[in-house]
């Protein structure tokens, strides 16, 4: 009976102990899921949920570091870019890994934000007399997608910037004015890196041009540098704002 009650007694001891040691790794487990990872960003898995992405492109920002070429983060993070003619790209970013990004919120925006005299399309007005009048984040870039993948792509007119813009423009209801000119700009102004590399990606083939151009054109190499960015921001410029409003006219 002695010998019985001493494995009893050593029984429950140990089974208590077990019960405490696999208590423990359950409550981290349990604390870890609870915590929101929807709009968790993960740069080894190239997931931006919600984001603007932006990455170099070669030659082009060899010579013109701001310029970059630009997609969408889903809500789960998978990147969409405007990568071709009829052709929009799944979780394949084009030109290389994210060097910067801007995460949006994915709050829902009424389409009923429009002002009275303001264009809408007979879906939109579906959805407000059946009253479901907000599109999420997803929802307007899947009509986004859905709308160039029928787009020819052009670096001028048609791009993947033009591509982002639409896409907010749907989001906030056709109402806030993206373009190509400013959205490259909050992108300039407001991206954050991914980390140091991305930035020396970015970077050191311009210092490298910068100090060839330099070393070997001198004046000239500076005063082709700065007439093809005058270029470049003129035609924008006047594609974005003036021949708009011509077309509109």
């Amino acid at each position: 009976m002695r010998r019985i009650s001493y494995r009893l007694v050593v029984c429950l001891i140990s089974a208590d102990l077990a019960m405490d040691l696999d208590t423990e790794p359950k409550a981290m487990m349990i604390e870890h899921n609870n915590v929101p990872n929807s709009m968790q960003i993960d740069p080894p898995r190239a997931r931006f949920p919600c984001c603007i992405v932006w990455t170099p492109l070669p030659v082009i920002s060899w010579l013109l570091p701001f310029v970059g070429h630009v997609g969408v983060g889903r809500e789960d993070g998978v990147i969409v870019d405007f990568a071709g003619p009829n052709f929009v790209s799944v979780d394949n970013f084009a030109f290389g890994p994210v060097a910067r990004y801007i995460q949006m919120t994915k709050e829902k925006h009424s389409i009923t934000q429009h002002p009275s005299g303001t264009y809408r399309t007979e879906e939109e007005y579906r959805l407000v007399e059946s009253g479901r009048n907000h599109y999420t984040w997803d929802d307007a870039l899947k009509k986004t997608t859905h709308e160039y993948q029928k787009q020819t792509y052009s670096i001028l007119t048609c791009n993947c910037h033009s591509f982002l813009a639409n896409h907010l423009n749907r989001l906030e209801s056709q109402a806030s004015g993206w373009n190509v000119v400013n959205v490259a700009a909050l992108i300039l102004f407001k991206g954050k890196w991914v980390n140091t590399t991305s930035m020396v990606r970015s970077y050191l083939p311009f210092m490298v041009m910068l100090f060839m151009g330099i070393t070997f054109g001198g004046a000239n190499f500076l005063t082709f540098l700065a007439f093809v960015v005058f270029i470049l921001f003129g035609w924008y410029l006047c594609g974005t704002y003036y021949f708009k409003n011509i077309i509109q006219l």
